[in-house]
């Protein structure tokens, strides 16, 4: 069993998940890159290497059964146990979903990636995350998944979304679940918004870096043990609901 703490970002071949690798591993971490495309994946752990990180790459695909057993076997066959997951990996089914015209294949993909699939990914990761010490699991959601801030007719929280922006706020509800099944295992989950982050998510309109993005989610994964579970937090403090 690796003595180094071992942690999985999803959808950490580029963007946010990239910069959440990247911080992970500048702490001495060994970071698994869960990507579904396996060019993309080999380069962003040459890359991370390159750069001194313990890196290594983990074939992901959220939204698949055997993907996700798969990437859960090799993460006990290299590690043993796995101490921080951070399920990263989210579409937006694009940005302008009127709710009068909504495509429902749409709503359905946006969902089963973003909340299935952290689903599906969580469940296969728990019996090794139940071998840490110390494990932390963090859901990167967004504020635009904030009931309280999307009702608010003041906030500024983008174009009508009937897929991407509900999809988040059943991942916070998720989120809460998990917290409250998992609250007398020592295992802390929260959720995690990066705020408006330039990726190709959302065209490079962010004003955000993606390394001050993925702040937050090395924040939420380096809890200390009394750190607080089932929350929603940005860098500023506690979200909304």
């Amino acid at each position: 069993m690796s003595e180094h703490t071992i942690a999985l970002v999803t959808g950490a071949n580029k963007g946010i998940g990239y910069e959440i690798a990247a911080g992970l591993g500048a702490l001495g971490w060994s970071v698994g890159v869960g990507a579904r495309d396996e060019r993309r994946r080999e380069a962003a752990v040459e890359k991370l290497r390159a750069g001194g990180a313990d890196a290594f790459g983990v074939p992901l695909d959220v939204t698949d059964d055997a993907s996700v057993t798969a990437a859960a076997a090799l993460i006990e066959e290299r590690a043993g146990r796995l101490d921080v997951l951070v399920n990263n990996a989210a579409i937006t089914g694009g940005w302008t979903q009127e709710p009068t015209t909504a495509d429902l294949a749409v709503v359905r993909t946006a969902v089963e990636t973003n909340v299935i699939g952290v689903i599906r990914v969580t469940d296969a990761m728990l019996p090794l995350l139940r071998r840490s010490a110390s494990p932390r699991i963090v859901n990167m959601s967004s504020s635009v998944g904030s009931l309280t801030r999307q009702s608010d007719p003041e906030a500024s929280t983008g174009p009508l979304s009937m897929a991407y922006a509900p999809s988040k706020t059943f991942l916070n509800a998720v989120t809460v679940q998990y917290a409250k099944a998992l609250r007398d295992s020592g295992i802390l989950v929260n959720a995690g918004c990066p705020g408006f982050t330039a990726t190709d998510l959302n065209g490079f309109r962010g004003v955000r870096t993606p390394e001050q993005g993925a702040a937050i989610a090395i924040q939420l994964a380096t809890l200390p043990t009394d750190g607080p579970t089932g929350g929603f937090f940005e860098d500023a403090g506690v979200v909304p609901w």
